[in-house]
C-alpha cells in the first residue's frame, strides 16, 4: 500500500519541494500539504491519524515552529514526526527529540531519503529495503542479469544502478539500467510497470536523436534495460568546456527535433537538463533517461564549492510547484539548457533549491550577452512564466529555428 504523508508548512514552495524529495523516493505516496497560515493552526484535537509521516516545517506565522513540535510531542500515538527547523532553533528542537530533523535550507537529497526510511522501518510503517539498495549501488555490487557481462559502474541513484555491459551474445557495449522494484505494494507494482511502459515507447521509435534501446527486461524485485552506449559524454561537460553557437543552434535543433517525435507519442521527458543529453562522437546528441512521468525526481547536483543540493535549475515554474505539466513545461526546460548552452551560465541560481523554484517563477528573462540577441525573442518565447504565454508546441520552436 501506499505511504501517506503530511506536509505542514506556510511556505509553498517549501511544501512543493518535500513534495518532490518524497514522491521521487515513493511515486505513489499519498501527500496532503497543509497551510497553517492561509488554512488556521491546526486544532489542539488533531492526532494525525492516518499518516506514516508527519513532515513539520519552521515556519507557522505567528507560533513558532518548536512550538508546534512540542504541542505534536506531547501527543500520545502521533504518527512519526520529522521536523524542518533553522539554525537558530536547532539545538532547542534537538532537545524535543523528533524522530528526524533536518534544517530547511541545507537539505541533502539522498540523506533526507535515507533519515526517511529510518524512521519508517523504525515504526514498522513500511518494509523497504531502500537503504539497503542505496548503499548496495554505491558499493558497487552488481547484479545478475542474464545474458549480459559487467564491465564497470557509470553511477547510480536511489532507484537505480548505471553500468557499462557487454552483450554476451554478440559482445555489443551497452548501457545497463537496473531498476529496483518499488516499495508499497500493488500501486507501486503499477507505477513500475508505467515505468516501463513509457521505455517500451521509446524502444518502439526509431529516431536519430533519442537513445536506441535494445532490450527491456523485469525480474522478481528488479527491471533492466539494455541501451545505447554514448561515448561523447555528455552536454554538462560539453556546457562546461564551452559550447560554440553554431553547435548550440544545432543541439537545440537536433533536441527539439527529438522532443517533438516523444511529444508525439503522448511522451513528455520531464526530466530534461544537460546531463541527460548525451553526445556522440559524430557530433550528434541523443535524449536519454525517458519514463520519468511519476517519478519526477531532483538529482543531487553539487557546485564546484558544495553549497547548492538538490537544485531544480531546469524545472518549469508549474513542474517547481508540484502542478500538472505537458509539453510546454519540456520546452521552458529546453529554453533553459539553450540559455545555458550559449552563455555557460544558468539563467536562475540561488543559495537554496526553494530560492531557484521562486526565480523560474517570478524573475525576469535574463537577457543575452549581445553577441547572441538575435535569440533573445525565441527565449523570452520558451521562458514564459506562464504555460500559455510559451511557444505551444516543439513545432513552434522548430519553426522558429
Amino acid at each position: 500500500m501506499s505511504i501517506k504523508v503530511m506536509i505542514i508548512d506556510e511556505q509553498a514552495d517549501f511544501r512543493s519541494l518535500l513534495m518532490h524529495h518524497v514522491t521521487t523516493n515513493w511515486p505513489d505516496a499519498i501527500i496532503s500539504a497543509y497551510d497553517p497560515v492561509a488554512a488556521g493552526h491546526l486544532p489542539d484535537e488533531f492526532s494525525g491519524a492516518g499518516n506514516d509521516l508527519i513532515l513539520l516545517g519552521s515556519r507557522h506565522g505567528d507560533r513558532e515552529g518548536v512550538d508546534v513540535l512540542r504541542r505534536f510531542q506531547s501527543r500520545k500515538n502521533f504518527p512519526p514526526l520529522v521536523y524542518f527547523g533553522t539554525e537558530d532553533d536547532e539545538k532547542e528542537a534537538h532537545e524535543l527529540r523528533p524522530d528526524a530533523h533536518f534544517i530547511r535550507g541545507h537539505i541533502n537529497h539522498e540523506s533526507l531519503i535515507v533519515g526517511l526510511n529510518d524512521v519508517l522501518l523504525a515504526r514498522q510503517r513500511v518494509a523497504s529495503p531502500t537503504s539497503l539498495f542505496t548503499g548496495d549501488m554505491r558499493m558497487s555490487i552488481h547484479p545478475l542479469i542474464k545474458g549480459y557481462r559487467f564491465m564497470r559502474k557509470l553511477g547510480s541513484t536511489e532507484h537505480s544502478g548505471v553500468y557499462l555491459a557487454e552483450r554476451e551474445s554478440t559482445h555489443l557495449q551497452v548501457v545497463l539500467k537496473v531498476l529496483r522494484q518499488m516499495p508499497g505494494g500493488s500501486n507501486s507494482i503499477g507505477a513500475f510497470d508505467r515505468f516501463l511502459q513509457e521505455y517500451e515507447t521509446i524502444a518502439a521509435m526509431d529516431h536519430p536523436n533519442i537513445v536506441r534501446i535494445y532490450d527491456l527486461g523485469v525480474g522478481d524485485d528488479h527491471a533492466h534495460i539494455a541501451m545505447e552506449y554514448l561515448d561523447g559524454g555528455d552536454l554538462r561537460v560539453k556546457i562546461e568546456n564551452g559550447v560554440p553557437e553554431r553547435a548550440a543552434v544545432q543541439y537545440l535543433r537536433q533536441i527539439a527535433s527529438a522532443l517533438s517525435a516523444v511529444h508525439a507519442k503522448g511522451v513528455l521527458h520531464r526530466d530534461l537538463k544537460p546531463a541527460n543529453i548525451m553526445l556522440r562522437k559524430d557530433g550528434s546528441v541523443a535524449l536519454i533517461d525517458f519514463g520519468l512521468a511519476k517519478t519526477a525526481k531532483i538529482e543531487s547536483e553539487i557546485t564546484d564549492k558544495g553549497e547548492i543540493f538538490g537544485t531544480p535549475y531546469y524545472m518549469s515554474p508549474e513542474q517547481g510547484h508540484g502542478n500538472a505539466v505537458d509539453e510546454r513545461s519540456d520546452i521552458y526546460s529546453l529554453g533553459v539548457i539553450f540559455y545555458e548552452m550559449l552563455t555557460g551560465e544558468k539563467p536562475f541560481k540561488a543559495d537554496t533549491a526553494m530560492g531557484i523554484i521562486y526565480l523560474h517563477g517570478n524573475a525576469p528573462v535574463p537577457l543575452l550577452p549581445p553577441r547572441f540577441a538575435r535569440y533573445q525573442a525565441l527565449l523570452n518565447m520558451m521562458l514564459a512564466k506562464a504555460p500559455g504565454d510559451r511557444l505551444q508546441t516543439i513545432a513552434e520552436v522548430e519553426e522558429w529555428l
